[in-house]
């Protein structure tokens, strides 16, 4: 089969078909002679004719059935994948292609997993509403904080600024990214300290309070320290899901563990930012849905990342669209936001989200506890819909951070 003979405008896909979409941007040769190219080459065919193919193979064959322009639509026949195999899957749709000389630029933009592939994988085991049950936080966005200064912290003054992000009203504390097991915060030390400013928080607040630590590393170690966290009264492990890999994340849920999985997408933008090349995010957050994470970052349209609000709300919806009766992940919002950004986060994500906010809550005048209350504030306020310059008049933690950061 040559490439172009993977073209078919006129077929229909089939319920059982898995769907991507690309954008496609050929060098020299025509758009649906590479189009085709991108078919065969994720399928079953390759750059020249073969004394081996046989006639049977042919109904594997991955169709090209839509160009307008430079985005294409390509069904797969699902018995080209093995089920609840998504590196096989992505090795397939997302392998070689990318590094196909005759082609310029290539983005993978949307997938579209038939019911049989998508219910081969576990999903979430609690999402949404597992976290809502957890906290017992139901009618608000829950407020984070990641600790900061990202690194160099040690142990005791890690666990000390977790305890007063949790004083000052926080729900949630996390890790960041690429903190892991470094010589002056260890990760076994800085789980028991930190559980137990979070229980001292606890009793002093009356509300549930959540650390997600990061668990991230090898596959042996990473099972040890989830295991750990369980063992010491942890309710959350993170994962940083790109850089450990989609099989160790599915490694990771198939656990016989009690542990929410929060999934960082530290990353990501290798493959998400450029508009003409690489994977979109809605497809990195519908794999990690359906291999089974609770919760995952992305973006905030308002933060310091680059994502538009359209691309931060189709990434929204790859997270609670409906899915097989797959439960639904919450989306998380973090990077460079601060409580003057939280009305357009609430416009955005509506109350189901974490809005995380690192250097908007210890970056706070007058510390840590008071920057807690400050976003907790204008969290209550955008849910009140009394506007955030009102509402501080009463409340001097967030009238002090809007004095220092402005109200979107």
């Amino acid at each position: 089969m040559r490439y172009i003979d993977f073209v078919n405008t006129k077929y229909r896909p089939k319920d059982t078909d898995l769907i991507c979409e690309f954008h496609v941007e050929p060098h020299d040769q025509p758009l649906d002679v590479i189009a085709g190219g991108v078919a065969a080459e994720s399928s079953i065919g390759t750059w020249t004719s073969l004394t081996t193919e046989k006639p049977y193979i042919h109904d594997k064959a991955a169709t090209v059935y839509e160009i307008k322009g430079n985005e294409i639509k390509i069904a797969y026949p699902e018995a080209l994948f093995e089920p609840g195999n998504m590196p096989n899957i992505l090795s397939s749709i997302a392998g070689n292609v990318f590094g196909l000389e005759d082609i310029k630029y290539l983005r993978l933009n949307n997938i579209h997993f038939p019911e049989e592939i998508a219910k081969s994988f576990k999903g979430p085991k609690y999402g949404i509403e597992g976290v809502r049950k957890l906290t017992g936080v139901t009618e608000r966005p829950l407020v984070g904080t990641i600790i900061k200064p990202k690194l160099g912290l040690v142990t005791k003054d890690h666990a000390e600024v977790a305890y007063n992000a949790w004083k000052g009203g926080c729900d949630v504390v996390k890790d960041d990214e690429n903190l892991s097991s470094q010589r002056f915060n260890p990760f076994d030390e800085r789980v028991i300290e930190t559980l137990e400013a979070r229980d001292r928080a606890e009793s002093e607040t009356g509300e549930k309070k959540v650390y997600l630590i990061n668990v991230t590393a090898p596959m042996e170690e990473m099972k040890r320290r989830a295991d750990f966290v369980e063992d010491h009264g942890g309710r959350y492990m993170m994962i940083d899901i790109l850089t450990t890999g989609w099989s160790s994340l599915q490694a990771m849920r198939d656990l016989d563990l009690k542990l929410l999985i929060h999934a960082h997408r530290a990353g990501h933008a290798a493959f998400t930012r450029s508009h003409r090349h690489g994977i979109n995010m809605v497809v990195l957050a519908k794999v990690a849905r359906l291999i089974g994470v609770d919760q995952l970052h992305v973006g905030t349209a308002v933060g310091k990342m680059a994502e538009t609000r359209e691309e931060v709300l189709m990434n929204k919806e790859a997270c609670v669209e409906p899915l097989y009766g797959i439960k639904p992940v919450l989306p998380i919002a973090s990077g460079g936001l601060h409580p003057g950004m939280v009305p357009k986060l609430v416009e955005i994500f509506g109350k189901d989200t974490v809005i995380q906010a690192g250097g908007g809550i210890h970056g706070h005048p007058d510390g840590t506890v008071v920057g807690a209350t400050a976003l907790r504030q204008a969290v209550d306020a955008a849910m009140k819909g009394i506007p955030l310059k009102e509402y501080s008049k009463d409340h001097p933690a967030l009238e002090k951070a809007l004095e220092k950061w402005p109200v979107l």
